[in-house]
């Protein structure tokens, strides 16, 4: 696969003899499409601003894009933060190419239109509403694969926008359509690529999840507007015997760094344990970047343990710089792990935690060293009332224990 990404490169970025920057983007709007399995298309639409700025858009997301390249017929399009990157070659004013994702070995034909403003091409009137909360399976009967999730929609005409959140996190900001009762939704946001497509009667949906073209797994849904997932507080907790956690990782300048440093003491810390290439981790990380500039000498420390897929220390390093600079982080990121982020691995070097269930994961550590609560997961902004909520019990959660 290495092979042939590198292939794929040569041939974007040679496909043409004419002098570099001979074709830019143009300033419009495109949709643009990922090829996954089963036929299925995943569209997304941007907006160029400039030949070097473009913004991506997902419902009420809005990802600022400035990491764009040109070589000879040939554009290079990386997403903030993320590993992923589009590279793609002119033909007039579209592009063809694949979306690409080195450290995985992953590669995703990808294509853009220019002044299409069409996210889903709709053949008929809509004759469900999605609108409300949703008890969802995904991989029902799957063992091992089956796991729950709450649907939380909004369906104004045929457009329908929403997530699915889950015991670990949320699928962010899905948009889509209700193409008479067939309902697709997708989101891109340069790390993960998903698209759902079900179809959907008053009380029930049944479908097909897609990651890339990686991945499926069905779904099934109904209607409860009371249903609640279990409590992301008691998923992850520490084995018996334990009370404290432990760890020794290094910094980005070779440092091994340990809760027992002295810059903890008397402390509260929060561990967050994520990845780089992790949405959900993206925005845990803007919400705890905000939060520590503003309470940092209160006496709380934010410490990141970053399980890094990239497939060398320093690739892996390189990742945790770019999040740094992107979102202007004044914590620590240290490297946990580089080359996988596969859970059962990470867990092995956090073996007082009875498993590593999600990224991202918040572990709260009082000022005499003990672990007093583990979060799972994280509810981000697409979740709406949820995000608020958790914002309001971390906040009181850490000042119950500044004040102790």
């Amino acid at each position: 696969m290495r092979q042939i990404i590198a292939c794929l490169l040569l041939f974007v970025f040679s496909s043409c003899k004419k002098e570099a920057n001979d074709h830019k983007l143009k300033v419009g709007t495109y949709r643009a499409t990922l090829q996954l399995q089963d036929n299925e298309v995943l569209p997304f639409i941007f907006e160029v601003d400039s030949p070097e700025k473009l913004r991506i858009f997902n419902a009420e997301e809005v990802i600022e894009v400035d990491e764009i390249e040109y070589k000879n017929d040939s554009v290079f399009i990386k997403a903030p933060v993320f590993e992923g990157f589009i590279a793609a070659s002119f033909d007039g004013d579209n592009f063809k190419g694949s979306f690409i994702k080195e450290s995985l070995d992953r590669v995703v034909p990808f294509s853009a239109e220019f002044d299409n403003r069409n996210r889903f091409k709709v053949k008929s009137d809509s004759n469900r509403n999605a609108s409300g909360i949703w008890e969802t399976v995904f991989s029902k009967d799957i063992e091992g694969d089956e796991y729950v999730a709450k649907g939380i929609f909004k369906q104004e005409g045929e457009k329908v926008t929403g997530t699915f959140r889950t015991t670990t996190g949320d699928y962010r900001y899905l948009e889509g359509v209700m193409d008479g009762n067939q309902l697709k939704l997708s989101t891109f946001d340069g790390a993960h690529a998903f698209l759902f497509t079900a179809t959907v009667t008053d009380s029930t949906m049944e479908g097909q999840f897609y990651s890339g073209n990686h991945w499926k797994e069905p779904f099934v849904a109904k209607r409860n507007e009371n249903y609640e997932l279990p409590s992301a507080n008691a998923l992850t907790f520490l084995k018996e015997g334990y009370d404290a956690l432990e760890f020794s990782f290094p910094d980005e300048d070779g440092n091994v760094v340990s809760l027992t440093d002295e810059r903890f003491n008397d402390k509260v810390v929060i561990v967050q344990i994520m990845g780089t290439w992790c949405p959900n981790c993206l925005d845990e990380s803007k919400y705890y970047t905000q939060y520590y500039r503003a309470n940092a000498e209160r006496g709380v420390e934010i410490v990141a343990l970053a399980f890094e897929y990239a497939k060398t220390e320093s690739k892996a390093f390189n990742s945790i710089a770019r999040l740094k600079s992107k979102l202007d982080i004044a914590y620590l990121i240290l490297l946990a792990q580089y080359g996988s982020s596969d859970k059962a691995k990470a867990q092995e070097k956090l073996p007082m935690l009875n498993h590593i269930l999600s990224y991202p994961t918040s572990i709260f550590i009082d000022k005499t060293g003990k672990v007093r609560k583990i979060h799972t997961g994280f509810n981000g902004p697409a979740t709406g009332e949820k995000y608020v909520e958790f914002k309001t019990e971390f906040e009181g959660f850490i000042g119950e224990l500044l004040a102790e």
